[in-house]
């Protein structure tokens, strides 16, 4: 059996969760998908799946050998695309990963846009809130909301976002005014675990240079952005999240921003590629597409919450 297509078979099985998935993907029978992971399990000497009646998970061997499956495959893919020249059409799979919030509602919309465009490729849109390895997890491109580190990745500079306080009218109504930092500690807090759930820093206050950090005891603790604008949008709190999180209820006023004076600097995004992969024409056809698109996206968030924030606090 050939190698490199038994590693094809065994990502489309890591990637689908079943052996049955991975063959309605490949077209293939379940008994041709069993047969190349098997082959895969006797050459390396080890086992790569735990399979059950009812669900089938890597072994440790196993995830260490789908990253290296994923980096061969990407640059053997990579190596026939440069081989056939620059008028070589986009085409392929093209892997991007992105936080899960900007996933949905920002690159989702887009990569239907793109793949209309350029039919003959396949995105695979891994959304993750956690740091990707780009080269070990087979990743073209990966939006980045961060302060990057030196790196031999290639990065494009997307916008910024801001870290912003938010509550809705309604509980802004009925609550103390929020003029500083310090006034929150009066207040019900919705923490998100990224973003701090006991404290919240915040720039010096004039004529010092230790920053402010603004301790509380939240009311709510969530793990997910949705569930704490839900719940500030709601009049039940105030909470603390990146800009382009809160884009559309600050539109339709069921939020409002607090305490711009005090924001922390602003965040850059990224979107990063590994060296080479610009060379690739899925990929050159991807960073072509989406880079002004999203560039618009962030200079108009950008531009609302900064109406927002100087409405209120005129």
């Amino acid at each position: 059996m050939d190698r490199i297509d038994a590693m094809k078979v065994f990502v489309a099985v890591v990637d689908e969760g079943s052996l049955a998935g991975a063959g309605r993907r490949l077209r293939r029978s379940p008994a041709a998908v069993s047969r190349a992971i098997a082959f895969l399990e006797q050459h390396v000497g080890a086992e790569l799946l735990h399979r059950t009646t009812r669900s089938l998970k890597l072994s440790e061997a196993g995830q260490r050998y789908a990253m290296a499956c994923r980096r061969i495959l990407t640059e053997l893919e990579e190596a026939d695309i440069l081989a056939g020249g620059e008028r070589t059409a986009p085409r392929g799979t093209l892997t991007i990963t992105a936080p899960v919030v900007v996933g949905e509602d920002v690159l989702r919309p887009l990569l239907d846009a793109f793949t209309t465009e350029y039919p003959a490729v396949t995105v695979r849109l891994a959304m993750l809130d956690r740091t990707v390895n780009l080269i070990d997890e087979g990743i073209d491109i990966a939006l980045r909301i961060a302060h990057l580190a030196d790196s031999n990745f290639v990065a494009i500079k997307l916008g910024e976002v801001r870290r912003v306080v938010a509550a809705s009218p309604a509980y802004l109504a009925q609550h103390p005014v929020i003029g500083e930092p310090e006034d929150l500690a009066k207040h019900r807090i919705i923490a998100m675990t990224h973003f701090g759930i006991d404290s919240w820093s915040f720039p010096p206050a004039k004529k010092s240079k230790v920053a402010r950090a603004i301790q509380f005891t939240p009311r709510l603790v969530v793990n997910t952005i949705r569930a704490a604008v839900a719940s500030a949008a709601e009049g039940h709190g105030v909470t603390r999240l990146f800009s382009y999180h809160l884009g559309e209820v600050i539109r339709d006023g069921r939020l409002q921003i607090l305490l711009a004076k005090d924001e922390p600097p602003p965040v850059p995004i990224h979107m990063l590629a590994p060296q080479g992969r610009l060379d690739v024409p899925k990929v050159r056809a991807f960073v072509d597409f989406a880079t002004p698109r999203l560039k618009r996206y962030f200079e108009r968030l950008t531009r609302e919450a900064s109406r927002n924030a100087g409405a209120k606090a005129r």
